[in-house]
Parts: structure tokens; sequence; C-alpha cells
């Protein structure tokens, strides 16, 4: 865990890491911080401190440092760094951090590299939805996507919906400005070919899907490249506040509105739950050599022990075996072929 992360640092990370511990008892941690911001509040939340190892660093890197300058001056010596290296020498499980996003990549880029066959990594995201919860990526990490990755992404976005939803076969779709085969950037009308064509067990392809069908949850998985991921995912945050703004405005205009919100007080504070980007909280660095937990650097203590509920998922359910294992079912099926096709070249 890296403590100095987010808008408030250990104030909210360590009581978020409390209330992952009381939801699961049988976590282990290491938090990395810088001693004088971390010791006072780890000593409020004794249990917390029974069950983990605090190491001290020297730096922490800040929200709004550049990543170049984020590796520079922090690699080796930052809490981020700290806590994304023990996953690599396999002392943790799993990293979870609120940091600064493009630190959190870059950083993790370098130190755990990306899997074999993985070109760039992606940013997945739990999204809520009519039916539940869906997975959505890439969310920013690659701007830009060719066919093959975004292959790639509904590969590993199915593994993490096997892993967090516990489904057999996840059903995945390519989000487009069409459901009809004839529409869409050749990219993504390519990387439907290589879906459809590489048949999977591991997932179902249910084809195009468009921007309302996000919400809707028709998929359990939605690829698209990371600058249409983020607008999306920004747009959706922003859509709830505005929302509950609304709501919040309404409900003040006149004394019978406030009487009725009293009379609905559960029903709207179903709703706000529902809304709230932090109780659905925690974005998954996949294609790397291990496993990295973005939280909302916003989120409160609530909102970050649901990162960490996200993180515990994935560790728990083998999310880079996972990976790996259906990435190499489709590498090998593909040499395999260029194999007998070479075999029956008349060249």
């Amino acid at each position: 865990m890296d403590l100095m992360g987010g808008d408030h640092g250990p104030e909210v990370v360590v009581p978020g890491v409390a209330l992952a511990l009381e939801r699961h008892p049988d976590i282990r941690f290491t938090l990395f911080g810088l001693q004088p911001a971390c010791r006072p509040v780890l000593d409020r939340h004794p249990s917390l401190r029974a069950a983990s190892t605090f190491v001290p660093c020297e730096v922490a890197v800040g929200m709004d440092d550049k990543p170049s300058q984020a590796l520079r001056q922090g690699r080796y010596r930052s809490t981020m760094w700290r806590a994304i290296e023990a996953v690599k020498t396999g002392d943790a499980d799993v990293c979870v951090s609120a940091g600064n996003t493009g630190a959190l990549m870059a950083m993790s880029k370098f130190c755990l590299r990306t899997m074999a066959n993985i070109e760039r990594p992606a940013i997945a995201a739990i999204w809520p939805t009519m039916r539940g919860e869906s997975i959505v990526l890439d969310v920013g990490a690659t701007v830009g996507s060719d066919a093959q990755q975004l292959f790639d992404f509904a590969v590993m976005g199915a593994a993490m919906a096997r892993s967090l939803f516990e489904i057999e076969r996840p059903l995945v779709g390519l989000l487009n400005i069409g459901v009809e085969e004839v529409k869409g950037l050749d990219e993504i009308r390519e990387a439907g070919r290589l879906i459809r064509e590489a048949n999977l067990q591991s997932f179902e392809y249910a084809g195009f899907v468009e921007g309302g069908d996000i919400g809707k949850g028709t998929v359990d998985v939605v690829v698209t490249e990371g600058f249409v991921g983020n607008i999306a995912l920004k747009t959706a945050e922003g859509t709830a506040r505005q929302m509950a703004e609304y709501l919040r405005a309404a409900m003040s205009r006149s004394w019978m509105s406030k009487i009725g919100y009293v009379l609905a007080k559960s029903a709207f504070d179903r709703l706000r739950e529902k809304m709230d980007p932090g109780k659905v909280n925690g974005g998954v660095f996949l294609g790397l050599n291990g496993i990295v937990i973005k939280s909302h650097g916003g989120a409160d203590a609530e909102g970050f022990a649901a990162a960490v509920d996200v993180a515990y998922d994935m560790a728990r359910n083998g999310l880079t075996a996972k990976i790996e294992n259906d990435l190499n079912i489709y590498h090998s099926r593909r040499k395999a072929l260029s194999a007998v096709a070479t075999a029956q070249s008349p060249d």
C-alpha cells in the first residue's frame, strides 16, 4: 500500500486500509509512507498496525508531478516505487495506490514490464450499470490502439471479469459508433475480425456495442481505446455529480419537496450510493507482470477500501495467471496455423 497517494494521503488511506482489514481479516499489509505523516495515523488503528509492516520511505510522489519527473526523482526511494517493487520481488501480491495516475503507470511499466506478447497495458475501470457492474477498458493508458491491442484488451478484460465477477464466460463487446459491422474505424472492425476468428473459450464475443450500452450493462466487458474510454469515464462521473446536484436543488426548492424528500429518503440514499463514483473504485492496470490497482485520488476511506476489495479479488482469483494462460492459448494457435501455412506453401 502506498499511503501517501491521493488528495488526502494517510489521513484517508490508512482508515480505508483499516476498513478493508475488517472485511478481509486474512490480508497482511506492507505499508509504505513518510514516517512523520503516517505514524500518528497508524497509532489510531492498532488492529491495522498489528496486521501490517510499516516501511519508512524518503520521497512521496506529488499529485501534480510529471511522470518523467517522478521516475527521475522518486525511483527506488518513493513510496509509490517501493510499493510496486514489492510486487516485482514477490513480497506482495498486489500494489494499491491513490497517487498520480501518470506516475503510477510509468513506474509500473518500468518496474514490472509488460507481459510477453502484450505491447501496451490498459487501465480497466469497474462501471455501475442497470444490471450490476461491467468492466470498461482502456480508460486512459493507451491512446490510439490498433486492432491487435484491442484484441489484447478483450482477452485481459475477460480475465478480469472472470476474476472479479466469477463469470465462466464473460460477454465482451467492442465500443463503436453503431452495431453494424460496416460502421466504425478500420482498427475496430479489424479487432472484431480477430476476436471472431480466435474463437477463444474464455469469453463470448457480442460484437459492436454503442455508448448507451455501457450503462445498460449489455455486456460484461466493454473494449475501447484509451482516449475514448477516458472521456466516457469522466463524462459518466460528471453526469453523476450533475444529477446529484439537480436532485439536491429540487429537494430544497419548497417545503413540500423537503417533506417529500424525508418520506423518500431511503430511496434517494440508495440512488446516491449507486451514482457515487467513489463507491465503485479501483482501476486495474492490466498487461503487466504483476497487479497494480489505482484508487481514485479523491476517494474517501470507504472508496479506498473498495479499491482494496478489488485488489483482494484480483490476487485471490489469479488474475495474472488467467491473462497469461488465455494469451498463450491464442498465440500457440497462431504459431500452429502459421507453421501449417508455411508447410503447405509451394515456395
